[in-house]
């Protein structure tokens, strides 16, 4: 029998993988018959999602995945260089254990793997997930799940704008990182974990201060300023036209990534 726990698990993975992109609309019928339950479930899993921040609730339009602000993505990744460099700090009491060293090992793996691959959901979602498992083998649960809700945060803020960090750097960022505490230099993983997520969030097309009338000023600006300087005048006594515009389609409200999750 599919649990609150089953749904809302999977609407995470699809979201880590980039099948759910930021504003999709998560119907409680349409999830219902997805996962073959009853709404009341539906509806605990994704109240259960939109207390770690994940989807967001309107009584008019229904759940959907969060669309985070850009004070929301810097406070995203400010939150997880602060728990991230947290936990490697920690090890300088202690060494990481060789178990845990080979599940990073193995993590960097099917990470490597992935980038040769053709599934970019797995990439996608393997490459966010090396956090969690960091934090998982440096022994502390409760962040793990902390982290695995920035890191999802952080993935919907990275579709939300436009990342261009590649893949491919990440992962070798990754390499890195386990390969200093692998050699017990803990300061040096510290400055790649930071220098990681700082590239990470560089990588956003963030503004540097936020305007909150940027849409609506860029919307209003005078057309006329828009044309080609060496446009011919418009002859006298007739009215000219601006070229025709294709009138863009309605956006699609998401509800078409319901289907990747199963």
């Amino acid at each position: 029998m599919t649990t609150a726990t089953d749904i809302s698990n999977r609407i995470m993975e699809a979201v880590m993988a980039q099948k759910l992109a930021p504003g999709s609309r998560l119907g409680e019928q349409q999830l219902a018959m997805l996962f073959d339950c009853s709404r009341t479930i539906v509806r605990e899993a994704l109240t259960r999602l939109s207390t770690r921040g994940i989807v967001t609730v309107s009584a008019r339009r229904g759940w959907y995945v969060v669309e985070p602000s850009e004070h929301e993505a810097r406070e995203a990744f400010e939150a997880r260089r602060v728990i991230e460099l947290g936990l490697l700090h920690q090890l300088k009491d202690k060494a990481l254990d060789k178990g845990a060293l080979r599940q990073l090992k193995h993590h960097l793996q099917r990470e490597k793997a992935a980038l040769a691959g053709t599934d970019v959901g797995l990439r996608t979602y393997l490459l966010g997930d090396f956090h969690v498992c960091l934090a998982e083998c440096l022994g502390n649960a409760l962040l793990a799940d902390t982290m695995r809700d920035f890191t999802a945060r952080t993935t919907l803020i990275a579709m939300l704008y436009q990342s261009s960090h590649d893949a491919a750097q990440s992962c070798e960022d990754h390499v890195r990182i386990v390969e200093a505490l692998e050699a017990g230099d803990i300061a040096r993983a510290e400055a790649l974990m930071a220098a990681h997520i700082g590239t990470v969030q560089a990588a956003l097309r963030l503004q540097a201060t936020a305007d909150p009338l940027a849409g609506l000023r860029d919307a209003l600006a005078p057309v006329a300023t828009a044309q080609p300087a060496s446009a011919a005048p418009a002859k006298a006594g007739r009215r000219t036209r601006s070229p025709s515009r294709s009138t863009p389609s309605p956006s699609d409200d998401g509800s078409a990534y319901l289907g990747a999750l199963l």
